[in-house]
């Protein structure tokens, strides 16, 4: 089987053409069946929100000694199956945006149906019993398991497999938050890391298919309600100088605190996976009765904050809280993912600046609805350390089309904030936490596996401008094909590489990130 995956995987390379037509007929059947998912996953999280809604109201009427027992034996329930569902398929904990990189740089295997099962169930089981995680993760990582699921049951190449995997995703995550454009940049910024126009095309069509679907079901409002936001004056883009620095510091103390959490609950509580899941259940039954605003994602209570004057320590309360409880949240490692949480924190944090800007004189009261949409781009770039997603997709979740310069503007000045505080980006880590907690044996039972990769040689590349025999190649790799806009070369060793040249490699699977790598490292 796995010669004849290789084979196919030649087979289409000389037959480019075809193979694009194929792979853009694949695109609409994920798109189709991966925004059907979310958009049953995102049904189901309504309904358990309804349900949870339901629960808090008649918790705080009766506070009766039956009522109470009855609530902790829902929480120790709720956690029962979390712990299971982990348990059962650990591919399915967090957010899955680190096991979605780790299945295309070939350093982790995903059963897709497992994860698939298991996914749904705990997405809706954790953020529908108001813990504060997103949707976003687990959607990206539901459409990319229904792209493999594809590939698999058609018996598609490893590189054809990655196409539809990153296909999956950027539908995921469209049809999350509405929002196609981002789907595709994350996607292949966050995780393909190439934007060949092969990837690029089947990433577009299955985004936007799952966006026609989702927009089917729930309209085409964006997932944020800002009414009547003005332009913002660029005679103010100092304060966004200041508003970027701040919201840096915010993000980098956040990306690390998630890798505190993280370990802190491996260090405290190692015996039990079950109380793991079951303290952040503790804290979401506090914080309904003192802030429940706080508990899910909290795209309504952005909402909230552009309509409703909150006190400075109320925002406050509230920062501290969400950032909090997100950190002990997804620490926990029970499905559910960090965007929407992060946004949020992004969105008080930028609350708290509006009103430091508006007393001191500094802001019209009139802009504070930019600010708070600004501060979570900049919230977002400095912990994912994606400035260019980040603008986009707050750009679409919120409608605001026309405040892509300023939104850019204060991302970029986030994102080198938190660069000076060494913040690295947080799916990367995440990834190799989760790589060294599998350990050695994980690793190399992936091993001897082998793919055919489609690796981009950057400008300025090393590659760039050498023959192909100079190039001190990773170990057991073999090129096989160059393809040089629409014309395919076959290497020689004189053959020279120039820049935006495609390789076809052959190449070990563990060696996949090292070889994109070294094409993309550039000349000192």
């Amino acid at each position: 089987m796995r010669k004849y995956r290789v084979s196919s995987a030649y087979g289409a390379l000389l037959q480019w053409r075809n193979f694009r037509f194929k792979l853009f007929a694949e695109s609409v059947l994920v798109g189709a069946a991966a925004g059907g998912v979310v958009v049953f996953f995102r049904y189901a999280l309504e309904n358990a929100e309804v349900l949870r809604s339901f629960l808090y109201q008649m918790a705080i009427k009766d506070t009766s000694w039956l009522a109470i027992c009855g609530w902790i034996s829902l929480s120790l329930l709720v956690a029962g199956i979390l712990h299971a569902l982990v348990a059962w398929e650990p591919m399915a904990s967090g957010s899955g945006i680190p096991q979605v990189k780790g299945v295309l740089g070939g350093v982790m295997r995903m059963p897709w149906l497992r994860v698939l099962v298991a996914k749904l169930a705990g997405g809706v089981t954790a953020i529908g019993a108001g813990l504060s995680l997103g949707r976003e993760g687990p959607s990206i990582q539901l459409g990319a398991v229904v792209g493999q699921g594809i590939s698999r049951l058609w018996g598609r190449s490893r590189m054809e497999e990655r196409y539809l995997l990153t296909s999956g995703a950027s539908a995921g995550l469209a049809a999350a938050f509405n929002a196609p454009l981002a789907g595709v940049v994350f996607s292949l910024e966050e995780l393909h890391k190439n934007f060949s126009p092969a990837v690029l095309v089947s990433a577009i069509t299955a985004s936007l298919t799952a966006t026609v679907l989702s927009q089917y079901f729930y309209g085409e409002n964006p997932v944020f309600t800002f009414t009547g936001v003005p332009v913002f004056p660029v005679a103010s883009f100092g304060i966004l100088l200041v508003l970027g620095v701040g919201m840096g510091i915010l993000g980098a103390a956040f990306n690390k605190g998630l890798l505190v959490a993280g370990s802190l609950f491996e260090k405290l509580l190692p015996v039990s996976a079950f109380s793991k899941a079951l303290l952040p259940l503790a804290f979401a039954g506090v914080f309904a009765l003192l802030l429940p605003e706080i508990l899910g994602g909290g795209n309504g209570l952005v909402n909230e904050l552009t309509v409703t004057n909150f006190g400075f320590l109320y925002l406050l309360s509230l920062l501290a809280a969400k950032f909090f409880f997100t950190l002990i949240s997804y620490g926990s490692g029970v499905p559910g993912g960090i965007f929407l949480p992060m946004l949020v924190i992004g969105a008080l944090g930028g609350s708290l600046f509006s009103y430091g800007f508006v007393q001191f004189g500094l802001l019209d009261s009139f802009y504070s609805a930019n600010i708070i949409i600004f501060s979570m781009a900049a919230c977002f770039a400095a912990v994912v350390k994606s400035p260019i997603t980040g603008s986009i997709l707050i750009m679409e979740m919120s409608g605001a089309f026309h405040h892509m310069l300023p939104l850019v503007f204060v991302s970029v000045i986030a994102y080198l904030t938190a660069d000076l505080l060494r913040v690295q980006p947080i799916y990367e880590v995440l990834l190799e936490k989760a790589l060294l907690k599998q350990g050695k044996r994980k690793a190399e039972s992936v091993q001897a596996l082998r793919s055919i990769v489609e690796v981009l040689v950057c400008v300025n590349s090393k590659l760039a401008g050498k023959q192909v025999k100079q190039i001190s190649w990773p170990s057991s790799c073999l090129l096989f094909t160059i393809r040089r806009g629409e014309s395919e070369i076959v290497p020689k060793g004189e053959t020279r590489i120039e820049a935006g040249d495609y390789l076809y490699v052959a190449v070990k699977n563990e060696q996949v990130e090292a070889l994109k790598k070294m094409a993309a490292e550039s000349v000192k």
